[in-house]
C-alpha cells in the first residue's frame, strides 16, 4: 500500500509563487471538528446542559471517538466545555475574569484577600520552589495551603512557601490551628519591596484536580509569584487557576478581584 505523505508535495514555485508547505498542510480532522462542535453548541445548547455520550456525538458527526475526544479536549482548553466528576461534559459558563495586578502594599492574606486560608505544615520544599527561593535542596519551609472560591465555586488553589528565615519571631508552640495565621501575621510584618509574577498553562495534579472539582490532567493556569523583602525573596507562590473558568487580566489595580460576567444563553432565538 502506498503511503500518503505527511506534507502535501512542494507546489511548483513558477505555477504558485509565495505558497509554502506549511499552507498546503490540510486541516486536521479533528480541528474541524472543534469548529463544527462550537457552532452546536451556540445553537442548540445551553449553558450547564449536558452534552450526549460519546458515543451518540461520534455517529452524529460521522467521526471515529479517537476524533471527538481531540475535539473535546480542544473545547475543553479554551472554556466552552467541562468535564465533572460524575456528571459529564457540560458547556461551561464565560470565564470569569481575574484581575491579577501588582500589590507592592499588600501580602498575601492581608487587606481585601479573597483567598480562605486551609493550612500550614513544615516540610522539604520541592526542587523548583527551593530554586525559586534561592534556598538549599533540603531545606523545610511553612507552607499554607489556600483556596478561593467565588459564587460557590472552586476557582483557584494556592500554596504560599515561606522559609524560616522570613519568619524568625514564629513561637515554637504552633499547632495545625494556629500555624498558618502565625506564619501569615508574621509576614506581615516584614516590608514588601515588590513582586514579580509569571504565568503558564499547566495540568491538574491530583490534589489540585480534587479541590477544584476537576478531572487530573485537566488545563489550569498556573500564575506563579515572588515576594521580595529586605533584597531578597521572602517567599512564593504558586496559585492553580481552572483554565475553563478564569481568565487572568493584568492592570495597574493593587486589587485582586473577581470580575463576574453575566452569563448569556448560547441558544440562538428562534
Amino acid at each position: 500500500m502506498q503511503s500518503v505523505p505527511a506534507v502535501a508535495a512542494v507546489v511548483d514555485c513558477e505555477d504558485r509563487v509565495g505558497t509554502t508547505q506549511l499552507e498546503a498542510v490540510q486541516e486536521p480532522k479533528y480541528w474541524h471538528l472543534k469548529t463544527v462542535l462550537n457552532e452546536a453548541l451556540d445553537s442548540e445548547f445551553e449553558v450547564g446542559e449536558i452534552l450526549p455520550n460519546e458515543r451518540d456525538l461520534a455517529a452524529r458527526f460521522g467521526v471515529a471517538r479517537a476524533t471527538l475526544r481531540q475535539a473535546l479536549e480542544q473545547l475543553e482548553l479554551e472554556g466552552r466545555l467541562q468535564r465533572r466528576r460524575g456528571v459529564g461534559t457540560t458547556v461551561a459558563p464565560p470565564r470569569m475574569g481575574v484581575a491579577v495586578g501588582p500589590s507592592a502594599d499588600t501580602w498575601p492574606g492581608a487587606g481585601r484577600d479573597a483567598w480562605n486560608t486551609i493550612g500550614c505544615v513544615e516540610a522539604v520544599a520541592p526542587v523548583g520552589i527551593a530554586t525559586l527561593l534561592g534556598i538549599g535542596p533540603d531545606e523545610a519551609v511553612h507552607t499554607v495551603r489556600r483556596e478561593r472560591i467565588t459564587q460557590g465555586q472552586p476557582v483557584a488553589t494556592e500554596l504560599l512557601y515561606v522559609p524560616p528565615a522570613s519568619v524568625p519571631g514564629l513561637s515554637g508552640m504552633l499547632t495545625p490551628a494556629n500555624h498558618a495565621p502565625a506564619v501569615l501575621h508574621e509576614l506581615h510584618t516584614l516590608e514588601l519591596e515588590g513582586e514579580d509574577r509569571s504565568v503558564e498553562l499547566g495540568s491538574a495534579r491530583a490534589e489540585d484536580a480534587k479541590r477544584l472539582d476537576r478531572l487530573p490532567g485537566a488545563p489550569v493556569l498556573v500564575l506563579t509569584t515572588r515576594y521580595y523583602s529586605a533584597g531578597r525573596v521572602a517567599a512564593a507562590s504558586v496559585a492553580t487557576y481552572r483554565a475553563d473558568t478564569c481568565r487572568l487580566t493584568f492592570g495597574d489595580s493593587g486589587a485582586l478581584e473577581v470580575l463576574h460576567q453575566q452569563p448569556e444563553s448560547r441558544r440562538q432565538a428562534s
